[in-house]
């Protein structure tokens, strides 16, 4: 698979990476056997970017991360996150950027990874009452000591970004982008192209919507967390559902899979952008790996610039995400 490299400091991954959040929680039952073996065939197929958080389950994720690339550890780019922090049960505490807290959660993530470094550490959300400086200084501490070897954010404004690079170089800003969510293509996606930050596009796939496998809440089960996304919901999902029938209408005319349109045509947004479309299934980890294959022609990246942005919030509660 193609290369990339997120940032000036050298962290070099596979153009697309795997999100694992959804082989623990969020999205149904966990089957930790079939999830192992889609991290190994990942692995097998040129994928190198895991990515995973200590609050995924919690805890359970990166206890299976570190299961599945035990005896693999070299061929891992491996990449966690802090900040949002969760009690054992589940239960929610808040987001914490405390310098303190960075140290002790990192150090709980190399022991449930089993890893002596992790390769990319974010701040998975800002803590609005913990100046940055104060975190990345703290993340910095973690690179000093061998800990860490690329620091990176998630959510995180242009000017938050600006702050955190004049104590540490960030490697990578991790945030939602698809074909309909557009929302970083302005001031975000310029300062980090400016800044040399590379870009970790999460939900690709719109979180199931783009693949034409979701058409109506029915579809997922009663734990299943996307039932409570305004973007799932009532006339929003029908309006969504136009963007996924231009996916499907491309898809068709070249043998392809809406999913596969929708990563393509993200890989071709720039070469500092990595998609990490999750799964816990290799039939889909590998339909989703073929997309790097697949090369669209002006028209058809046309056609999907032109389609309506998303209706709907993306979160419920949008109040954690640094906006300022």
């Amino acid at each position: 698979m193609e290369r990339r490299t997120l940032g000036a400091q050298g962290l070099e991954v596979s153009a697309l990476g795997l999100g694992c959040m959804g082989m623990s929680e969020f999205y149904g039952a966990a089957d930790d056997a079939e999830s192992i073996a889609t991290i190994h065939r990942a692995l097998e197929l040129g994928v190198t970017l895991l990515d995973t958080a200590d609050m995924y389950g919690p805890f359970k994720n990166e206890r299976l991360v570190g299961k599945a690339i035990a005896d693999r550890r070299d061929q891992v780019v491996l990449a966690t996150k802090f900040g949002n922090q969760r009690r054992d049960d589940g239960s929610w505490v808040g987001i914490n950027g405390r310098p303190e807290y960075v140290r002790s959660a990192c150090d709980a993530s190399l022991q449930r990874l089993g890893v002596d470094h992790i390769d990319l550490y974010y701040q998975h959300r800002v803590d609005k009452q913990v100046p940055i400086e104060e975190t990345v200084g703290a993340m910095a501490e973690l690179v000093k000591a061998g800990k860490v070897r690329f620091l990176g954010l998630s959510e995180a404004a242009p000017a938050t970004l600006r702050r955190a690079m004049r104590v540490h170089p960030i490697s990578a800003l991790q945030t939602e982008y698809s074909v309909f969510e557009r929302s970083v293509e302005g001031e975000i996606l310029t300062t980090c192209r400016e800044l040399g930050v590379g870009f970790v596009a999460y939900s690709p796939l719109g979180r199931g919507l783009l693949t034409g496998a979701v058409s109506e809440p029915a579809q997922l089960g009663d734990a299943d967390y996307r039932k409570s996304l305004p973007r799932f919901q009532g006339e929003n999902l029908k309006e969504n559902l136009g963007t996924v029938g231009v996916l499907e209408q491309l898809a068709r005319a070249r043998e392809a899979t809406p999913a596969q349109v929708a990563l393509a045509w993200l890989l071709h947004q720039g070469r500092d952008i990595v998609p990490i479309p999750g799964t816990k299934r290799r039939r889909w980890l590998e339909q989703n790996v073929a997309a790097a294959a697949l090369t669209l022609t002006a028209a058809e990246l046309n056609q999907l610039d032109q389609t309506a942005p998303a209706a709907g919030l993306r979160y419920k509660d949008m109040g954690t995400i640094d906006a300022g």
